[in-house]
């Protein structure tokens, strides 16, 4: 219990502090755009090559991996599925995209170690998801909205040529620098590459600004915001992602971790908590960045990150 309180403190002390420089506006008017953009472009693509070319796959690649797979997927198409033809009727692709990414992305940079070092006892069952997540969820939620943002953005022509602008979509994609970051990580893990020790300083200095960025860039998103505004319009979309992360999740996870995989129970108990954890700040920042669902995803990551610490406790007390 102290322990998962303690995760959530550290995480809301470091959001007020960013409401508190919004609030009095200390770095201007473009801060939140500002750090969010540093985070997107520089600091998040150091961690994910820090973070995953430090980790050996063949630990990690398992069922508990295949398991946060298959319910961040699972996740993320049900809330697209019930917001294209049920719900959100109306709401663009990106919009959709972003709220599934809210349902289905879990705060594991910041919650996932501490709490799987102080409530399963083994930081190491934290490693399977913040791998799935940095290694292949990033590469393809940034390639989906790189094509759904650009599509929208675009001009319309008399006789376009979807395939050479799919293609080319792809190719700028590949050269994103969350995909780049993820890539090389993956290579270096495989090839049991390391850089010089000056070099891969500089870039673990650089990857860890990349939470308190996120945290700070969220704190000045909420200077000024009403969470579930009814004139914003996007009141059940919020709603829907909250409800299938902080439920609908959890609940796959331990579908796929005792009935599917047959775990025993100190692993189903660990996916399950994974699961539980509240939507990632990054979320927002990737909003921020595309320029869509970017109150979907703050309200989401608010109301997620109040509401995951009874949820957390609850299932730790049920399979615990």
């Amino acid at each position: 219990m102290g322990a998962v309180l303690s995760g959530f403190l550290v995480i809301w002390l470091i959001i007020g502090v960013g409401w508190i420089i919004g609030r009095f506006g200390v770095l201007g008017s473009e801060a939140r755009v500002v750090l969010s953009r540093v985070a997107f472009f520089v600091a998040s693509p150091c961690l994910l090559f820090v973070t995953i070319s430090e980790s050996s796959l063949r630990q990690v690649l398992g069922p508990q991996f295949l398991i946060a797979a298959l319910g961040a997927l699972t996740t993320l198409g049900v809330f697209i599925l019930v917001g294209r033809f049920l719900l959100l009727r109306g709401r663009s692709g990106s919009d959709l995209m972003i709220g599934g990414m809210s349902g289905s992305l879990v705060n594991a940079a910041n919650l996932g170690f501490p709490i799987a070092a102080y409530v399963l006892g083994d930081i190491a069952l934290a490693a399977p998801i913040i791998m799935f997540q940095l290694a292949v969820y990033t590469p393809i939620y940034v390639t989906a909205l790189d094509l759904l943002t650009r599509d929208q953005g675009s001009t319309r022509q008399v006789r376009p040529q979807p395939r050479i602008s799919a293609l080319r979509s792809l190719g700028q994609s590949a050269v994103n620098p969350m995909i780049v970051g993820a890539t090389l990580g993956l290579v270096f893990s495989w090839q049991e590459w390391h850089f010089s020790e000056p070099v891969q300083e500089s870039i673990e200095l650089v990857a860890g600004a990349s939470i308190p960025l996120m945290l700070l860039a969220f704190g000045l998103a909420l200077v000024g915001s009403r969470p579930l505004d009814k004139s914003a319009d996007r009141r059940r979309d919020v709603l829907l992602a909250t409800a299938l992360k902080l439920v609908l999740h959890p609940l796959l996870a331990w579908v796929f971790a005792a009935l599917v995989f047959d775990l025993e129970e100190p692993q189903v108990l660990a996916a399950v908590v994974m699961a539980a954890l509240p939507s990632a700040q990054n979320v927002l920042v990737t909003a921020v960045r595309y320029q869509t669902g970017e109150v979907i995803a703050r309200d989401t990551v608010l109301l997620t990150t109040i509401a995951a610490i009874p949820v957390v406790v609850l299932v730790a007390l049920l399979l615990g």
